[in-house]
């Protein structure tokens, strides 16, 4: 596989992840440093709760490098682990590999070994590698004791989840970052009687503000009704 990022996968659709719309907390501003400065090389493992946004930041680093130029490739190992470990070949030419979900393949004697062998040969390429997992490495009991090992020798961050305190604000951010008119009263009502978990904040969100468009009239609480 000598250029990976001109294959076609069944995940691969474009996205519109970007850094400026990922609400940072102070617990998470370290992290976020990390992954947006672009002095930086060293590679990451980045763990936390479900829905803490892994996924959403991997594809906003892969979005990055992309607009730079520069060659990246996402790799969600829920879907891979059902492919070829041969997926991993020659990946170490691409300059960021971003591998989303860890903890999908431990127990698979193939894969961790083609993970571990990858890991080797992208410390003589220089490329950058990042992980997430839903773990710390101390949550994950590999088979293989070098993967663990050389996973154990990364540099390890968690992602902290939004409080909800803090959902509020990242939803009213999203929606200006969109240019979506949403009021004070219309979002403590979608926060009162939708699912408090931000992706799925984002994709009502984000059917309001079609609906709303078709419709020709503003998000209102009845309109919000009419979605969830």
């Amino acid at each position: 596989m000598s250029n990976p990022k001109q294959l076609t996968f069944p995940w691969n659709k474009e996205n519109k992840s970007s850094f400026d719309s990922f609400y940072t907390t102070k617990l998470n501003k370290q992290l976020l440093y990390l992954l947006k400065d672009e002095a930086l090389k060293e590679d990451l493992l980045i763990y936390g709760a479900k829905d803490s946004g892994k996924t959403y930041l991997l594809q906003a680093l892969c979005n990055q490098f992309n607009n730079q130029g520069k060659s990246s490739f996402f790799l969600p190992m829920r879907q891979a682990i059902e492919l070829s470990v041969d997926i991993l070949d020659s990946l170490e030419n691409i300059e960021l590999v971003c591998i989303d979900g860890l903890e999908s393949l431990v127990g698979n004697k193939v894969w961790e070994i083609g993970l571990f062998n990858l890991i080797n040969r992208s410390f003589n390429s220089n490329n950058r590698l990042i992980f997430t997992s839903a773990n710390n490495i101390d949550g994950m009991n590999f088979e293989l004791k070098d993967l663990d090992s050389r996973l154990r020798k990364i540099q390890s961050h968690e992602l902290h989840s939004l409080a909800d305190d803090d959902i509020l604000y990242a939803l009213k951010h999203i929606a200006n970052l969109r240019c979506i008119e949403l009021g004070s009263k219309e979002a403590q009502y979608l926060l009162t009687y939708a699912d408090r978990n931000i992706s799925d904040l984002v994709k009502i969100l984000e059917s309001l503000d079609q609906l709303s468009m078709e419709m020709k009239r503003k998000i209102t609480i009845p309109l919000i009704k009419e979605v969830i």
